[in-house]
């Protein structure tokens, strides 16, 4: 039997090349299939693996919409990886199967090294335990060009009195004053949400787990967002994210609330980086600050074999290290957010030539996305229901009730409480 290191020891004994007699091989999991993103993993792990002649990582790229039910399976079966990418629903998914090993050891030491923002960390906190090791973040904002708002005369709205106008002025001359889906999908859920944590409402979840979606807050949220997607395309209601990035990059639709544009704008829209506009979402007239909904992005310890533990610590402490960090990040430029203190100042990430160029709204992209949360993880607590009520799309089916089936925010409300109720009780 092979004797079980400490972490420190572990790591000393690396520097020696006297850690294991064989190598300890890692399968890592993660679900940024674009070529360009895995070339990038790839450079790294290749870089780990050399420096690290004791551990083998590899990657296994995956899909998001295949890997909520090939995981489950391939731990039933023995061989799920050892390390898996995670947003906050998914882990409650391999959570309730066993599949998850608490990471607080390696958390606590890399926070007190690096530094996380608590918000990116706050969805995988609870039962007296961290789940995983945030990596990235991802907050939604709003973008617009600064040209359209001076030739209309006006300023980056900051209530939502001032964003109606605002849209309501650029719908002109063919154009939509602002771009928001309205499908049932999971962008606009998040579309949505980003409102109701600017009115009061981010709560879904009571403390004793029972829903509290109906309230005068949610029901402001959705009147605001019905009445500006009113001034957006028709087919907006069947949008998922790339329409309305297109929708931007045409100068078609003055506004639009998303992630990133960067990418869409750089290449598709001449790429004038000081035109390119971006603040945080408005929030209603009666709230002082405004706050997003962000999805961190972390990876989850799935393997209970003491030495692969080891070995994951060591890679995850290799990951985080800001020269690494950086890099990792700007597998997809302009997109993926720091989630540490350090990280936001590596050279590694601001030297990206996407990220120098825009470097004002990334700047603003990682402020916002600290004042970020998520709906079913934002009280301390999480029920497991979270992952039904997301995976149905139900702050989505809410909105269409509104703006497909013509009812009133109040009776739209009413029936998504009914149907996360139903949800809950399932």
């Amino acid at each position: 039997m092979k004797k079980t290191l400490t972490l420190a020891a572990f790591a000393a004994a690396l520097l020696t090349g006297s850690a294991y007699a064989e190598p300890v091989n890692l399968t890592f999991w993660h679900m940024e299939q674009p070529p360009h993103r895995v070339q990038r993993m790839q450079e790294l792990l290749d870089e780990f693996n050399k420096a690290h002649p004791d551990i083998v990582v590899k990657q296994e790229p995956q899909s998001w919409g295949e890997v909520y039910a090939k995981a489950p399976a391939a731990f039933a079966a023995g061989n799920g990886p050892d390390l898996l990418f995670a947003i906050p629903d998914f882990t409650t998914v391999l959570k309730g199967i066993g599949a998850v090993v608490p990471v607080d050891d390696i958390y606590k030491e890399l926070d007190a090294k690096h530094g996380f923002v608590e918000a990116t960390v706050a969805p995988y906190k609870y039962e007296d335990h961290v789940w995983a090791v945030p990596a990235y973040n991802m907050a939604i904002s709003l973008w617009y060009r600064n040209s359209a708002l001076k030739a209309a005369g006006l300023e980056v709205p900051k209530t939502w009195t001032e964003w109606k106008a605002a849209a309501e002025k650029l719908s002109a001359d063919g154009k939509y004053g602002i771009g928001l889906p309205a499908n049932k999908q999971l962008y606009t859920d998040q579309t949505v949400y980003s409102l109701m944590v600017n009115s009061g409402a981010a709560d879904i979840y009571a403390d004793d787990g029972k829903i509290t979606f109906d309230k005068p807050e949610t029901v402001a949220a959705y009147q605001a967002y019905a009445d500006l997607q009113k001034l957006s395309p028709s087919d907006s209601t069947s949008w998922t994210w790339g329409e309305a990035e297109a929708c931007f990059a045409s100068a078609t639709c003055g506004m639009i609330l998303q992630f990133s544009v960067i990418n869409t704008y750089d290449t598709q829209a001449g790429g004038d980086a000081a035109d390119l506009g971006v603040a945080a979402v408005p929030h209603a007239d009666g709230q002082s600050d405004s706050a997003t909904i962000s999805y961190s992005n972390a990876i989850m310890l799935t393997t209970k074999d003491k030495a692969k533990q080891d070995a994951a610590k060591v890679f995850l402490t290799w990951l985080m290290e800001p020269e690494t960090y950086g890099r990792f990040l700007t597998m997809e430029p302009g997109l993926f957010l720091p989630v540490t203190n350090d990280g936001a100042k590596a050279d590694s990430f601001w030297k990206d030539p996407v990220v120098a160029k825009y470097k004002s709204q990334v700047e603003t992209m990682v402020a916002n996305s600290k004042n970020g949360k998520l709906f079913g993880f934002t009280n301390g607590k999480v029920f497991p229901s979270i992952g039904a009520i997301s995976a149905q799309n139900v702050i989505a089916e809410t909105l269409q009730g509104i703006v497909v089936n013509g009812q009133s925010a109040a009776d739209a409300v009413k029936a998504g409480q009914a149907r996360m109720t139903e949800i809950t009780a399932k």
